[in-house]
């Protein structure tokens, strides 16, 4: 639970950023808790919690609010993805991948019309981004990848695999 002072680093949360960590912990204890152990036995991806979590703002969390974000900070961001990773770990980093690995890539390196393309439905949760990044020689090594795209008239053909 965020208290509003970390001593090891002296930073205190603003009043802002502790409602925000207490709702993404009620969101977590009203939505994820209950399920936490059904979903892991059964090996279950839960698409629906995440459309939750996009109408509580938690997938568009850097993303501006004139493109359907919440327009927070990464302190911000930090809390909710402790406060959800407290009861399930794997939702916590699903969340995080999302915004960081996808949605935040679009937001810093997109072009105006990307942006305004994927953002906001990426922000409401009606879509969960991903990233295909390991592959069976390379791992995480994003530079070392080898699978390519080509444009073949109005599709990509891909060609490689990943694990």
């Amino acid at each position: 639970m965020i208290t509003g002072t970390m001593s090891l680093t002296g930073f205190e949360y603003s009043e802002t950023q502790r409602m925000v960590a207490a709702s993404a912990r009620d969101f977590a204890a009203q939505f994820i808790k209950p399920h936490v152990m059904e979903w892991d036995e059964a090996q279950t991806f839960p698409v629906e919690l995440f459309k939750k979590a996009g109408q509580m703002g938690f997938m568009g969390i850097l993303v501006p609010e004139s493109l359907g974000g919440s327009g927070l900070g990464y302190h911000e961001y930090i809390a909710i993805i402790e406060e959800i990773s407290k009861v399930d770990p794997s939702i916590g980093l699903s969340i995080a991948a999302h915004n960081s690995l996808c949605t935040n890539h679009i937001l810093m390196f997109g072009s105006v019309e990307q942006k305004e393309k994927w953002l906001p439905a990426l922000a409401t949760g009606e879509w969960l981004g991903a990233w295909g990044l390991t592959e069976h020689n390379t791992g995480s090594d994003a530079g070392g990848m080898s699978t390519t795209a080509v444009q073949d008239g109005d599709e990509w053909v891909i060609n490689g695999a990943k694990n």
